[in-house]
């Protein structure tokens, strides 16, 4: 392998998952951390740490050129990303490889290409990846938008091009909707990505969001199957699953070979996933966008698979083919991951950063936390809630729903509030049992059978 060191462009559990990956590739780890990270877990793991700034992100993980200049104080010969930050950022893609280092991704043009929402449609269309019915391009105003959604019909999704995560978007279920929600959709575009365009899509009702993983060497690509990714709040994912509930095995075919497609015409090099809208009474699927990271749901792949994707997404970067063929990976049980943040689920979700009291962490077979926490650690309140992912797997979906729920009721975090009590409730709720769920499910769901606790305690985990 080319690369004998990596520095970790990131914070929080993928820092630490990226690090343990590497080590035990034998690879030298560099862990670049803000001011309020100094005491954090991925800093006492690596073999070096430098400080590139303040709390805030935009003048520490967000800066490209702190980033660098600590990849080129420690003469790394690569940076890994992990996922949100800069691991999406096209020029920083560029600026580490101008620098002689290699980015643990896929390159700028593919970064460019797939993170516009826009030109990845048009891509997945000439790869004959089925898109959701709506405009062929950036919609240029007002007039423009409203002949398309007189074409395709209510209710639609306006869409920002330079999207994601769930910012940029609104549903309109009628024109005078769609012209009061259009100019807010641009705005708060151009204000979350520097990019106010947009796209119409028609909205699926009651679709299922499932992904593919893909993992590409430039030359040869595969897909690991599929995640359930339909257990969402406000568009955020809460909770995962692979394989995908209830999937007929030639969905499942047509669906993955459709995203191995999109990665070859690209020259796909690292790993990826592509997302789609699927509808269970059509049993048709939609493209909804490609993700050119690694992603917060990679570890029920793994655990299905006996894949290390982020191990791989190294030995891509460090000019090696991919380990495994398309023959080589089958699908071993049934995996699940509940999203652990510092939020309180009966107030609204309110976050609640502060000191980690005690930890205790469930253990035994096919029960993985992946997490940053430590007793004594004081989560910052600068940056995104995520503590942590319990994941478990099981010889079935029924084997690992029982496997969590006593994985969950052996998971204590005392001193902040988390989402424990809210996963315990979905683990033990009949509609998730069944597998009846779709992208809407959670929120009717959190208003309707959540129930508060008795007034004056307080639910922990």
């Amino acid at each position: 392998m080319t690369i004998h060191s990596v520095l970790i462009a990131n914070r929080g559990e993928i820092a630490v998952r990226i690090i343990r990956a590497a080590k035990a590739l034998g690879l030298r780890t560099v862990q670049v951390h803000s001011q309020a990270d100094a005491g954090s877990l991925a800093v006492k793991l690596a073999d070096e740490a430098i400080d590139i700034g303040p709390a805030a992100a935009k003048k520490s993980y967000l800066d490209i050129e702190a980033v660098l200049a600590a990849a080129k104080a420690a003469k790394v010969d690569a940076v890994h990303p992990g996922y949100g930050f800069l691991s999406e950022n096209a020029d920083f893609a560029e600026a580490v490889a101008a620098a002689g280092m290699k980015f643990v991704g896929p390159d700028a043009a593919a970064i460019r290409l797939l993170g516009d929402k826009v030109a990845a449609r048009q891509v997945a269309a000439r790869a004959g990846v089925p898109t959701v019915p709506g405009s062929d391009g950036r919609v240029s105003d007002l007039a423009q938008a409203a002949a398309i959604v007189s074409r395709i019909g209510f209710p639609v999704m306006i869409k920002a091009a330079a999207g994601g995560g769930g910012r940029g978007i609104r549903i309109a279920h009628s024109l005078e909707e769609f012209e009061r929600h259009f100019p807010q959709a641009s705005a708060e575009a151009a204000a979350a990505f520097g990019d106010g365009g947009l796209y119409i899509e028609k909205v699926i009702e009651k679709a299922r969001h499932i992904e593919v993983q893909i993992l590409g060497d430039g030359t040869n690509f595969v897909h690991c199957y599929e995640r359930e990714c339909s257990l969402q709040r406000r568009r955020q994912k809460v909770w995962e699953e692979a394989p995908a509930v209830g999937l007929p095995a030639d969905v499942r075919k047509r669906l993955c070979d459709s995203a191995v497609a999109l990665a070859r015409s690209v020259g796909y090099s690292g790993a990826g996933t592509v997302e789609y809208l699927y509808d269970d009474a059509s049993r048709d699927f939609y493209f909804i966008e490609v993700n050119t990271r690694i992603q917060v749901e990679h570890p029920v792949t793994e655990m299905i698979t006996g894949l290390d994707l982020v191990q791989e997404m190294l030995r891509i970067a460090g000019g090696q083919p991919l380990s495994v063929g398309q023959d080589d990976i089958a699908i071993a049980g049934h995996a699940i991951e509940c999203r652990i943040n510092a939020e309180d689920p009966h107030r609204g979700f309110m976050p609640g950063p502060g000191t980690v009291e005690t930890l205790a962490v469930p253990e035994g077979e096919g029960i993985r936390f992946d997490t940053m926490l430590f007793a004594g650690y004081a989560v910052p309140p600068f940056y995104d809630s995520l503590l942590g992912k319990l994941i478990v797997h099981g010889a079935d979906r029924a084997a690992c729903l029982a496997k969590l729920r006593a994985a969950l009721a052996g998971l204590g975090i005392s001193g902040i509030p988390t989402t424990v009590p809210l996963h315990k409730a979905l683990a033990a709720d009949a509609d998730v049992a069944a597998g009846r769920f779709h992208t809407r499910f959670l929120e009717n769901w959190l208003e309707t059978k959540f129930a508060a606790p008795p007034s004056g305690t307080r639910e922990v985990a």
